[in-house]
Formats: structure tokens, sequence, C-alpha cells
């Protein structure tokens, strides 16, 4: 287990710089042995002790003094139901948890879809997949810890219409954005 103030979301990559020793000892072991390790979400609105399920994808940097730079990957969402001090007879915390094995493809609806369309658009982003999940999204939508957290512990059938307004606002943002491109000149 890894406290940290972060919540990834599933499919989401995410860097990390490794220097604690008991943290080097979980990457040795997440190296050697495949084995998968949580972010719990530590921060005071985690009511629901909610954290994600890393991979680890690629390790980009070893450092002389044992640190790293690591690449880490959200392959799922859990509750945590205790935390250890640590794992067994490992330096690190280690935890009892219950994975919700989300589903990685919800296909959002066709209203979100064209709005997500639009905001790529608006973006100037014409190099994406024509298929694409809530999550991914999510994670494009760049949405800060409140709303990863609200979006997550959100029920599922609300989790669009959650996205639906986000996305109408950065949208009125970016056009609102280009339309002072007009009134403004900078010299």
């Amino acid at each position: 287990m890894f406290p940290l103030s972060l919540m990834p979301l599933p499919g989401e990559l995410v860097p990390l710089h490794i220097f604690e020793p008991r943290y080097r000892q979980l990457l040795q072991d997440a190296e050697t042995t495949d084995v998968t390790f949580g972010i719990h979400f530590n921060h005071e609105i985690n009511v629901d002790k909610v954290g994600s399920l890393m991979r680890l994808e690629s390790i980009i940097k070893r450092y002389p003094g044992g640190e790293s730079d690591i690449i880490v990957k959200c392959i799922d969402v859990f509750t945590m139901d205790r935390l250890y001090r640590n794992f067994k007879n490992k330096l690190y915390p280690g935890g009892d948890v219950r994975q919700w094995e989300v589903d990685q493809a919800p296909i959002p609806g066709p209203h979100l879809y064209e709005l997500f369309l639009m905001y790529q658009d608006l973006r100037n982003i014409t190099e994406h997949s024509s298929l694409f999940n809530l999550y991914e999204v999510a994670n494009e939508l760049g949405l800060d810890l409140h709303d990863r957290y609200k979006f997550l512990t959100s029920p599922i059938e609300k989790r669009e219409s959650f996205l639906v307004s986000r996305l109408k606002f950065q949208i009125h943002i970016l056009q609102q954005e280009d339309k002072s491109k007009d009134v403004y000149h900078l010299n």
C-alpha cells in the first residue's frame, strides 16, 4: 500500500519518484514478482477509504542512490477495510481491501460522445480513438482530486451525467477563450 494524495482513475498512467527504502522494496517486489499494489487516496475527503490498484508499467530511470522514476497504471479501484503499518514481513504498508472490479470499457452514450469530440476539437486534438470509455474521458478532462473522488464514488448510472456537466463547463471555457482572441490583440 502506498498512501498518497493521488486518485488515479482506471487506465491512467502515473509517474512516481521512488526514494524511501520501504517503497524501493515495494518496487523491487513489483518488478520481480509482478505484484500489484494500492495507492490509497490519503486525503480528508476520502471517507469511503477508496484507492487505486496499480501495476508497474516501466522503470524510466534508476539513480545511483537507489531512487527510481517509474510509470504505473491504474487497473482497478478498491475500498480499504484495514491499513497495516507493515505488510507481512515487509517494510512497506499493506491493507485488507475489496476490489471493485470496475468495467474498464463503459462506452459513453451519444450525448457524451458528441460533447467529448467537440471538446477534443476545441483543444485541437485531432488524433484520437474512435472508441473511448468513461474513464478515458475523465482522465482527459484533468479532473481535480475532489471531482475524481466524486466521479468514482458516484453511482455508476450517475457518472456519465457527471462527465457531461464537466465537459459542458470545459467547452464553455474553451469557447470563451477562443472568442477573447478576437477581442484582445497582443502587441
